[in-house]
């Protein structure tokens, strides 16, 4: 891992290959690691001709952490990625964002919409615009003395994940507070570079893609068979759409 400083925070980077740049944003309790290169993108990518960045957000991974649930709206998140692109000289990249990533992805292109050449929003469909549930169970759960203690089902597999990740918990569970601001359709129409919205079709969190992809001027929608929201992330159909996708881009 590399470092660079923004907003105070000092902030962990994976830069991978050569090629057009893809800039890769993990979700939420996970990191570039876990997120990209186990599950073989960067190295799909890479093999693809495209140089791979994959960020560790604020509070993630090994990027510092706050414990302040006002560091972790979307619009600083995205602004450490757009900085990062500052670091390394950039101008321009594709930006893939999964879950949490993805609603990051989508401020860093509100922000900055001609440094985005394309998006791909992974595990987030219309959840974007209508949100995604009750997390406060997650919290709760994150914060939890006894992890055997937990009920709610969604809370006890975060926390499982927060664990096995040795995540700080309590940097997550400000995060999960403020990190889900919602994307209006209006922001959305404003997005007019080409985009890909996938999850898997047992997501129980993302919401429909196809919705979402409906409110951008040039978006499709691809359905990961058969994966839920934590097995779509590495799905072997997942990574050839992606790949599709971006060919017809740089193409």
């Amino acid at each position: 891992m590399q470092h660079f400083g923004h907003d105070g925070f000092d902030l962990a980077y994976m830069d991978c290959g050569t090629g057009d740049p893809v800039l890769l944003i993990h979700g939420f309790a996970s990191n570039a690691r876990v997120n990209w290169e186990a599950p073989g993108w960067i190295s799909t990518l890479n093999e693809a001709g495209y140089r791979t960045i994959a960020i560790d957000n604020r509070g993630h991974g090994h990027s510092a952490k706050s414990h302040d649930p006002k560091d972790y709206h979307p619009t600083a998140m995205a602004g450490d990625a757009l900085a990062l692109l500052d670091h390394l000289g950039l101008e321009r990249a594709h930006v893939m964002g999964y879950s949490m990533g993805a609603r990051i992805s989508a401020f860093a292109a509100l922000q900055a919409q001609y440094r985005v050449r394309s998006l791909v929003f992974g595990g987030l469909g219309d959840g974007m615009v209508k949100g995604v549930g009750d997390w406060d169970p997650i919290a709760d759960a994150l914060l939890a003395p006894d992890p055997a203690a937990i009920t709610h089902v969604r809370g006890a597999a975060f926390r499982k994940f927060a664990d096995q990740t040795k995540s700080d918990r309590l940097a997550l569970a400000a995060c999960i507070q403020t990190s889900r601001d919602l994307v209006t359709p209006q922001d959305l129409r404003l997005l007019t570079m080409p985009v890909l919205v996938a999850a898997g079709s047992l997501d129980d969190i993302s919401g429909d893609v196809f919705a979402l992809a409906a409110l951008m001027p040039d978006a499709g929608g691809f359905v990961i068979e058969g994966r839920d929201h934590m097995m779509a992330v590495g799905d072997r159909s997942f990574k050839k759409a992606v790949l599709a996708f971006l060919a017809r881009v740089r193409s």
